[in-house]
């Protein structure tokens, strides 16, 4: 049944292109991703409003199993382009810091295993869910440096998802992690996903016709930016003021009834991981 459902939507995507085919090639996309797989039958709601989607390898932040593994055809099939995801480790999993360089080489090879039983082509990129923000300690930063090189030299391209919003340290010195993290790089290959929830720059739980840019975030070579979660971080979103009554975001396609909340992104393109077959 999976089978044929994924078919049909294969044909009906054929003339999905983005959301609007009118629209110029040249803006920003709008996306979603969420640690559950939305469910089949929600696809083509949600495809009314996104171009894209994250996918998780494996299991999400909190979660015991992945609901999105063998879902990679069925998503491709309803039109939608990759933002493709790695949960990475936490800092207290990493220490000393021989485990954390090991940890990362295993880690990366585990992504591209997954990234290739999944179907993903050569080439797709990967992005690391780093969690923590603020500086990156020793141990994270000797993992998250083992896990790119790992994937890049796998045949993938790596990534990672980090915080764009700034940190005060107790030194008195600011730092925002994706800058950290390439200030630090040494020359790695790495694409940016901030994100930064705060109102502004965030327009809150929004789906603008016309999304910002990812450089709006405040992070100007970040490829992706992730403006809304679900729910609204109370810390860092606190002034946004556009999300549901229950503090969740819900799109606009689907019956809120259903709380089927996502978080919302805007990418460089409809496809941020390059993540669909090659045809």
């Amino acid at each position: 049944m999976e089978i044929v459902f994924a078919l049909a939507l294969l044909v009906l995507s054929q003339s999905f292109g983005d959301p609007d085919p009118h629209r110029p090639s040249d803006l920003p996309f709008l996306g979603f991703d969420r640690n559950d797989y939305p469910g089949d039958a929600n696809l083509a709601a949600l495809r009314k409003t996104f171009a894209f989607t994250g996918y998780w390898l494996n299991n999400p932040p909190g979660a015991r199993s992945n609901s999105w593994r063998g879902k990679r055809q069925t998503v491709e099939a309803a039109g939608f382009g990759f933002a493709v995801l790695f949960n990475g480790r936490r800092y207290a999993e990493l220490k000393p810091l021989a485990r954390a360089t090991a940890l990362g080489k295993s880690d990366g090879v585990a992504a591209a295993t997954a990234a290739r039983q999944e179907g993903f082509p050569t080439g797709t990129t990967i992005f690391l869910d780093q969690e923590e923000g603020g500086r990156l300690l020793p141990e994270q930063r000797a993992y998250l440096h083992a896990w790119v090189d790992a994937i890049n030299s796998s045949g993938f391209r790596a990534g990672v998802y980090c915080s764009g919003i700034g940190f005060r340290e107790a030194s008195g010195a600011f730092v925002i992690t994706a800058d950290d993290i390439r200030e630090h790089a040494a020359g790695r290959k790495i694409t940016y996903w901030v994100t930064n929830d705060a109102c502004p720059p965030s327009p809150g739980c929004a789906f603008p016709e016309i999304p910002p840019g990812p450089a709006e975030s405040g992070v100007s070579f970040a490829s992706l930016w992730q403006f809304a979660q679900s729910p609204r971080r109370k810390d860092f979103a606190r002034d946004c003021r556009n999300y549901h009554r229950d503090g969740n975001c819900y799109p606009p396609a689907v019956d809120s009834a259903q709380q089927l909340h996502v978080d919302v992104n805007t990418a460089s393109s409809a496809d941020p991981s390059h993540g669909r077959s090659r045809r």
